[in-house]
């Protein structure tokens, strides 16, 4: 009889164990595709904001955040820019892929951006040269493959620069756009300078390229971030260990603290280090001196 009622509660044992694993993979998958998701916003959310951190002051731009009289920021509310010289035209979009409702891009080999049916509705930057009595299109950027630096190192409340680039079948193409801060007025791109055989560099005037400007506020750095991880790490050891030393377990009291002995020593090896550190400084004592005295003959 006492064997049966061990093997029904080694099986119920099991059974628990099993069932914890099993909720435990649950929850863990779904926290990762928490995280995962809300990893992926922030960095969609995020593609076009600078920071930069220049003589103690915080420079802080947000290029797509709304501004007064400027609801979506530094994009165009056209779908797109356009800008031309001699015989190449330019269209682009800052962060984010190129729409047409008008005046849509005429070319052929437009493969990368769209196809002939969708052109240029496929990527944030498409250039279009002239050739033999038409227009060749090749495409110079993608909207989740740029960079943001600031335009002059030396005065960083000028603006950023972003540029966009692309790399198909071999041959790199990019654009250079220049945002400059204007809080007064809004200039769109006039002129275009090619910096190499399929390398092109633009400017416009925006608010949207003024900084919010901060002073910086020293903090933990490094040490910070590992003694919060650090805290968090623990904290969910002992929800998770006292979760489940009751609910499988069956422990109450002070006993449902995963390792208590370890928790409760902590406070007297601390002491210990501490006294240890203490007469280790200050030599020894008169206590733990010879208790032999000096005799005078």
């Amino acid at each position: 009889m006492k064997h049966h009622l061990d093997v029904l509660s080694s099986r119920n044992m099991n059974m628990n164990l099993m069932s914890f694993s099993h909720i435990s993979s649950k929850l863990t998958l779904f926290f990762l595709a928490l995280l995962l998701r809300l990893n992926l916003k922030s960095v969609f959310a995020a593609t076009c904001e600078y920071d930069t951190l220049e003589r103690n002051k915080l420079y802080s731009y947000s290029l797509s955040s709304p501004i007064n009289n400027f609801p979506h920021g530094v994009l165009s509310e056209d779908g797109f820019y356009k800008v031309a010289a001699n015989d190449t035209i330019i269209w682009f979009q800052l962060c984010d892929g190129m729409i047409f409702n008008h005046d849509p891009p005429r070319c052929v080999d437009c493969w990368g951006c769209g196809g002939p049916l969708r052109c240029g509705m496929g990527c944030s930057a498409l250039v279009a040269k002239y050739s033999g009595g038409y227009y060749a299109c090749t495409t110079i950027g993608h909207k989740t493959n740029f960079d943001i630096n600031l335009t002059d190192k030396n005065t960083p409340d000028k603006g950023v620069t972003v540029t966009m680039s692309s790399n198909i079948d071999g041959v790199n193409c990019s654009l250079s756009v220049s945002i400059v801060c204007d809080k007064n007025s809004v200039k769109d791109p006039e002129t275009l300078k090619k910096l190499g055989t399929c390398h092109y560099a633009t400017e416009l005037r925006h608010p949207a390229g003024c900084p919010k400007i901060a002073a910086h506020a020293t903090g933990w750095g490094w040490f910070g971030i590992l003694l919060t991880i650090l805290l968090c790490s623990i904290g969910a050891y002992l929800l998770i260990g006292g979760v489940y030393r009751f609910s499988y377990l069956g422990i109450r009291g002070l006993d449902v603290i995963p390792s208590l002995d370890f928790w409760i020593s902590i406070p007297h090896r601390i002491k210990s280090v501490f006294m240890s550190l203490v007469q280790r400084f200050r030599g020894p004592t008169y206590h733990h001196r010879s208790s032999y005295s000096s005799v005078n003959f």
